[in-house]
């Protein structure tokens, strides 16, 4: 069994070495991996998602994929990295289908029996508005991820997850200043991003 790397601040080159003796097939470095990196990847999952045990059923999830295309990743050094983009993904994928859930349960028990996520007379009465609002979001969201994966990550937990600063600021392990350093920034060129385009979306 390798040494443990317990501490707040990552050794990426013994975090690397383990990435390498791992993808040779070594299973006790895999496992060493796994503990060296799990604290910080459980604290970006509890705070986003705020459940424990979605938080672990999420990173039991995190670590299948990692060990089934670890080999796929060129560079170890990239490897915490790599696998924080792994969690942040499946966090948001398990948060969206956790809110729609929520949402159908919310029409079930007011007794509502049209779609749960637009309103089928709406639609009907206004069928422009409705194609323009689906276009608009579609075109926020492919503009959000598009952009780097620090300004992408801090908006969508602000605005799509409804997190505070100082929830963002412990997700990803930084200050509150470089949180909102980190939106202020993730706006600015969202709004640049989406202006540019005919009829842009004012992003507040």
């Amino acid at each position: 069994m390798y040494k443990g790397v317990r501490r707040m601040e990552l050794d990426y080159d013994y975090i690397a070495k383990l990435v390498r003796k791992t993808q040779e097939g070594d299973s006790d470095a895999f496992a060493e991996l796994y503990t060296a990196t799990y604290q910080s990847q459980y604290r970006f999952a509890y705070q986003y998602v705020k459940d424990p045990y979605l938080a672990k059923d999420i990173l039991q999830e995190v670590y299948i994929l990692v060990l089934k295309n670890l080999d796929t990743l060129k560079n170890p050094r990239l490897f915490v990295s790599w696998l924080h983009q792994i969690t942040f993904r499946i966090c948001f994928d398990t948060w969206q289908k956790r809110k729609r859930q929520e949402q159908e349960l919310d029409y079930i028990s007011s007794g509502q029996t049209s779609d749960f996520s637009e309103s089928f007379s709406d639609i009907m009465t206004n069928p422009e508005k409705h194609i323009l609002n689906k276009d608009a979001k579609a075109r926020l969201m492919q503009a959000i991820q598009s952009l780097p994966p620090q300004y992408s990550q801090a908006i969508i937990m602000r605005y799509y997850n409804n997190m505070s600063i100082e929830d963002i600021a412990v997700a990803m392990d930084y200050s509150r200043s470089t949180a909102k350093r980190r939106l202020r920034k993730g706006r600015k060129l969202l709004e640049n991003m989406l202006h540019e385009e005919k009829g842009g979306i004012c992003f507040e």
